[in-house]
């Protein structure tokens, strides 16, 4: 039963973040760093890699690769969250407190353990 929780919420933790990019893309956009370029298209290439990812978790055959892929992105967007802070604490304010923008940077490794964790979980086996 608990494994069918972690896949699930994982699923739609990735889906719903991955919708949050088109309908709130601004947020998105300001925590880029600016020596990225297409801020435009890694928004909305991060959103579609989150709510692909998070669909496939949904399927066993599928779930390690897509886990895999959670990670890895998780690992690539980890800059633009360190690069919040430091515009944070230069004065910009992004509506969210500071503390939280501290706070923030050690769950990443949270959510990269989350997707390693479910990795190999067959929901199949589970009780």
């Amino acid at each position: 039963m608990m494994k069918k929780f972690f896949v699930y919420s994982l699923a739609l933790f990735y889906i719903v973040a991955g919708t949050n990019h088109f309908f709130s893309p601004e947020f998105y956009l300001e925590m880029m760093p600016d020596y990225l370029p297409f801020h435009e298209l890694l928004n909305v290439t991060s959103g579609l890699s989150e709510i692909t990812l998070g669909l496939l978790v949904l399927y066993e055959r599928m779930r390690k690769l897509a886990c895999y892929g959670l990670i890895l992105l998780l690992l690539a967007i980890y800059p633009a969250n360190i690069n919040m802070l430091l515009e944070a604490l230069d004065g910009k304010d992004f509506g969210v407190p500071i503390w939280a923008l501290y706070v923030r940077l050690p769950f990443q490794f949270l959510f990269i353990y989350w997707a390693w964790a479910v990795r190999d979980f067959k929901l199949s086996e589970s009780t």
